[in-house]
């Protein structure tokens, strides 16, 4: 055999070491893929349908793409960072639609109005 050929031929030390190179990467990607899994973004909330109105105890409740109203006045309401809802009439709990957030806020204000929003000044 001439050095050339013994050249061409794979070695054991070469075969080891792609071998051990092969399982390092293949443990790395089996300790990733739990944690690459965990970062990507799960919604367990249902979006809220685009328009919806009924009377709940006695009150009427519209929600559309224009927000919120309950006896046509406008409920301000945020959206968190996990989808769901909340407002100022009850902004220490979270609901998973707008909807579910007007039917507590109704709860809430019992007899009551909703304020009606005026334009805020800053000098």
């Amino acid at each position: 055999m001439s050095a050339a050929s013994a050249a061409a031929l794979p070695t054991r030390r070469g075969f080891l070491r792609t071998a051990f190179t092969a399982a390092v990467l293949a443990g790395t990607a089996a300790a990733l893929a739990p944690v690459l899994r965990a970062r990507r973004p799960r919604q367990t909330l249902t979006p809220a349908p685009l328009a919806e109105e009924e009377t709940y105890r006695g009150r009427h409740i519209a929600v559309d793409s224009a927000g919120v109203r309950i006896d046509g006045r406008p409920l301000h309401v945020m959206r968190r960072a996990d989808g769901s809802y909340l407002s100022g009439i009850n902004h220490f709990e979270s609901f998973g639609t707008p909807l579910e957030l007007a039917r507590a806020a109704v709860d809430e204000l019992g007899t009551g109005q909703l304020a009606l929003a005026s334009a805020a000044h800053h000098g």
